[in-house]
């Protein structure tokens, strides 16, 4: 199963995250299949490939709670639900 997770990097005390398309068997910060995005806990900064999020969720892949959130404020999970409804019309 594919899921979206996060991938720590950096620094000691000064951390962030990739948003990563990855196997679900895999460790954490083992090699992703997609890198889609970035996310900063400490300014709260989020960048995403919001294209590639959600064509990797329509394929069928599981956001952890913590990638969830991030979605959800960024509205990605609207595109994907407006994506189908057009497909499918």
């Amino acid at each position: 199963m594919i899921k979206l997770r996060l991938k720590r990097y950096g620094k000691k005390r000064e951390v962030s995250y990739r948003i990563v398309a990855i196997d679900s068997r895999a460790r954490r910060d083992g090699r992703p299949l997609e890198e889609l995005g970035f996310y900063n806990p400490r300014t709260d900064e989020t960048r995403l490939n919001v294209p590639g999020l959600v064509k990797r969720v329509k394929q069928g892949a599981q956001p952890t709670d913590t990638v969830r959130r991030i979605l959800e404020k960024a509205h990605v999970f609207e595109q994907v639900k407006a994506t189908t409804t057009t497909a499918e019309g």
